[in-house]
């Protein structure tokens, strides 16, 4: 890796970053706020709230095996996406290496930041080598962009190949794991100490039931986290999102039994997926969904949401031609649609 000076944006490595009330008082106790221009009366929403969340972080660093220091906390795993394009990609010169299928969102912010977006289509198995994407590469290219469990197709990417990139490419490599609690693949959180150029996305909106909140996770080392944090708007998280994410983690063993629940559907879904008549193929998968090759994706498609069934379709998407997306939902929802299929004609 190029030492993190050469890959930040000089103007975002020289930013000094908007000093918020909150921060200044930083280590010592208080009980008059009189410094925020705050309404005194309508506690505990009158308050800004803490800017670096340092409570939740706390309680995630242990769900985590992490330092606190290493956690960057933004509005869905889009804020810290977009922060990566910002910090380290200049608009109009520099590039990013994405495989194909993935994530929309990664493209969308390239094209936000009028930054280069180049890809590497998977292959049939959707998988990919290290050696392809480091072709696209140039000394232009900041960021390699990984989602594993990949969306949509649902499947772990090799470990070792997502290593020899780590290895081997100079830059930034972003490891998507929105879906790793649905996966038995080990999380690459594991291997922050030995790669400093790895950033690890998560989310509270999967396995842990919490999408309207709009929590997400990056871990890093401590130095990118300091520059995500020089980035970010002051008081990105609020005070009832991260109350909730708070007493989230109090069920960390509930939302367990949830994941087991739907690994056990995502069984059941499957088999039961291969019986009909319209399927023509479903995928391997290590996510709460699966893809799956049907006779004909549109009218499919169409006819479920005549029935009040809500799928995703991916027919446009690169190598998912006739296919549609399957989450996982509870076992009456799964029922409904299947029954669904099985009257489709």
């Amino acid at each position: 890796m190029k030492p993190l000076k050469e890959l930040v944006r000089s103007n975002i490595w020289e930013l000094k970053p908007y000093s918020s009330a909150r921060n200044e008082y930083s280590g010592k106790d208080a009980s008059i706020f009189l410094d925020a221009n705050e309404n005194p009366y309508n506690t505990p929403n009158n308050r800004y709230p803490d800017p670096l969340q340092k409570e939740l972080k706390d309680t995630i660093a242990n769900i985590k095996n992490v330092q606190p220091e290493q956690i960057f906390l933004g509005n869905g795993s889009d804020e810290a996406i977009d922060i990566a394009f910002r910090a380290f990609c200049k608009p109009g010169i520099d590039n990013v290496v994405a495989i194909e299928p993935t994530y929309g969102m990664y493209k969308v912010c390239a094209d936000i930041n009028d930054i280069a977006y180049r890809t590497v289509i998977l292959d049939k198995d959707f998988q990919f080598k290290a050696n392809d994407l480091l072709k696209e590469a140039d000394e232009n290219t900041k960021l390699i962009f990984l989602c594993s469990p990949n969306n949509p197709t649902g499947n772990n990417l090799n470990c070792q190949e997502i290593i020899n990139l780590l290895q081997t490419f100079q830059g930034i490599v972003i490891v998507d794991e929105a879906y790793i609690d649905f996966s038995d693949q080990k999380s690459f959180l594991t291997c922050l100490h030995e790669y400093p150029n790895l950033v690890v996305l998560q989310t509270f909106s999967k396995a842990w039931g919490c999408a309207a909140i709009r929590l997400g996770m990056a871990f890093s080392n401590p130095e990118v986290i300091g520059i995500f944090n020089k980035i970010k708007y002051p008081y990105n998280i609020n005070r009832l999102t991260q109350q909730e994410a708070i007493q989230m983690t109090h069920k960390y063993h509930e939302v367990k039994q949830w994941i087991q629940t739907l690994l056990e559907e995502r069984t059941r879904m499957v088999k039961e997926f291969k019986k009909l008549s319209c399927c023509l193929h479903v995928y391997p998968t290590d996510a709460n969904f699966f893809l799956t090759n049907v006779t004909d994706a549109k009218r499919i498609y169409d006819y479920l949401v005549d029935k009040g069934i809500i799928v995703r379709s991916r027919n446009n998407i690169t190598l998912c031609k006739n296919c549609l997306r399957i989450t996982i939902g509870t076992r009456p929802e799964n029922d409904a649609l299947l029954e669904a299929l099985k009257s489709y004609r």
